[in-house]
């Protein structure tokens, strides 16, 4: 059973940071693709970043890049999220996913606005900015 639990979040000053882990279990972590997407109320399901099996290529939503660095520890089966520079529009709970094949690339993940097609989540950290 593939199991994906993230870790990490909590209340945090704007300008502040933070690292979300994904810890996954019940799957070939090494050759996964993954990506972190992001919810906040009442606005659909937002993707942040994604990372290829290998940990080579990295991708990042606009709103993001250049504050988050997404990175993987295949040795050790975690995914991570640094998050930098916080803001309150950061602020929602963060999902960590996979997909199954590698027929779908880290980059397809990029594109995936929502997360469709994404086959596998955690059960979401909650990510609170505010002063």
């Amino acid at each position: 059973q593939v199991q994906l639990v993230e870790s990490g979040g909590g209340l945090v000053q704007p300008g502040g940071s933070l690292r979300l882990s994904c810890a996954a279990s019940g799957l070939t972590f090494s050759l996964k693709n993954m990506g972190w997407f992001r919810q906040s109320p009442g606005k659909e399901r937002e993707f942040v970043a994604a990372i290829s099996f290998t940990g080579v290529s990295t991708y990042y939503s606009e709103s993001v890049r250049g504050r988050f660095t997404i990175s993987r520890d295949n040795a050790k089966n975690i995914m991570y999220l640094q998050m930098n520079t916080l803001k309150s529009e950061d602020t929602a709970v963060y999902y960590c996913s996979a997909v199954s094949s590698q027929s779908r690339t880290a980059s397809d993940i990029a594109h995936t606005s929502d997360g469709r097609g994404m086959d596998y989540w955690g059960q979401g950290t909650q990510v609170t900015v505010s002063s």
